[in-house]
């Protein structure tokens, strides 16, 4: 993997948008800054998938990075959708759209994308394993690998299988960490038990580690005054010792420069922070109701257009506000979203929202919570 020594990756998931309510409308004059202002600290590696910002971010990085860059000056990674096979056609299919979209050439790093109890069984029917191993052969992929969303046990029995995988992608955040659903530590520990590297996502959970209780925020102001919350996060996934990427989705220049700060020149956590982070776990479980980290992957096939992950933002944040308030902001923003979306009570229990979830949410009963606190 050549990345300088630098371990941030620049996820293309949350890309700045021009339209607050269109995660297809991205900004990209702004992605072009921070893209520049990425390469010119020595930055290379850039993570996209079909599925990310209204499947217009693979268009992204050619407006922003491939057609304006030579391309020996960055790493491009991409990955296989498992929701758009419907047979072994499409595998090459989707393949080449994708190379056309993002205007890579040839994908530095191809993943299979969030393999899952249920998505393996796609991946299997349609012979993704040894299909991907191929594209590597001919040149179009550097480096295969996944991305993983499940147990330790299923993600062992794959790398056993498959031991010319070069990477697997992992969600790893301290709060997840012992976490028994979604098992970071334990998944962690069988990727170096196969020796291999690890990219990490999600670790600032969607933003949940950006914005932490008070209590968690001013015991880490009091011993990293300078450092934003959001770093005690990043820093604590690029400490491990396997990992050799940590993504990072940026929504903003500031964002990027926060992120680029402490990165540049990185220094893993120490005794006293690594204590901190613990007491931190303890607290943010106190208070979040719902572990959501905003990935979208519930609404790619929502009959009902229901925007699940921002009503369960609202309900979150709704729950810290001071008891007894007779309105809140959060109430004003889910009025305004069902105008033009499904409203939480409109779920019609299909399930193709849980089939998604990374973090095996149960979205169907969370969305009558949702429904019963705003309607």
């Amino acid at each position: 993997m050549n990345t300088n020594g630098k371990k941030l990756g620049f996820g293309m998931m949350r890309l700045p948008k021009v339209n607050p309510n269109d995660e297809g409308s991205i900004d990209i004059e702004l992605t072009k800054k921070m893209v520049d202002a990425f390469l010119e600290r020595g930055f290379t590696y850039f993570d996209t998938a079909w599925m990310y910002c209204g499947e217009n971010s693979e268009r992204a990085v050619k407006e922003a990075i491939t057609s304006r860059y030579p391309r020996e000056n960055y790493t491009i990674t991409s990955k296989l959708p498992s929701y758009m096979l419907k047979s072994a056609e499409d595998r090459d299919k989707i393949f080449n759209i994708q190379l056309e979209k993002t205007g890579a050439e040839y994908f530095d790093y191809y993943l299979l994308h969030d393999i899952n109890n249920e998505s393996i069984k796609t991946f299997r029917k349609y012979d993704c394993f040894t299909w991907i191993k191929e594209k590597k052969k001919e040149g179009s992929i550097k480096n295969i690998g996944f991305s993983f969303h499940a147990g330790a046990e299923l993600l062992d029995q794959i790398l056993t299988e498959n031991p010319d995988f070069d990477v697997v992608q992992l969600q790893i955040n301290y709060l997840d960490w012992e976490s028994s659903a979604v098992q970071s530590r334990k998944c962690y520990e069988v990727a170096v038990k196969h020796n291999k590297p690890v990219i990490v996502m999600e670790p600032v959970k969607g933003g949940t580690l950006a914005n932490v209780p008070q209590e968690a925020e001013d015991m880490f102001k009091r011993i990293q005054p300078q450092m934003s919350v959001s770093s005690w996060a990043i820093r604590f996934a690029a400490g491990l010792d396997n990992v050799k990427m940590v993504l990072s989705g940026m929504s903003n220049m500031e964002q990027l420069e926060d992120n680029m700060g402490y990165m540049d020149q990185f220094t893993p956590l120490n005794e006293l922070e690594k204590e901190a982070v613990h007491k931190a776990v303890d607290i943010i479980n106190s208070n979040i109701a719902i572990p959501c980290t905003g990935c979208e992957y519930c609404i790619v096939d929502c009959p009902m257009n229901i925007p699940i992950p921002k009503y369960f933002s609202l309900y979150n944040a709704d729950l810290q506000e001071i008891k007894g308030k007779d309105w809140t902001a959060q109430g004003i923003y889910y009025d305004s979203l069902i105008s033009t979306h499904g409203k939480a009570s409109d779920c019609i229990k299909c399930g193709n929202c849980e089939r998604m979830c990374p973090q095996h949410l149960k979205i169907r009963d969370l969305l009558e919570k949702v429904a019963e606190h705003f309607e």
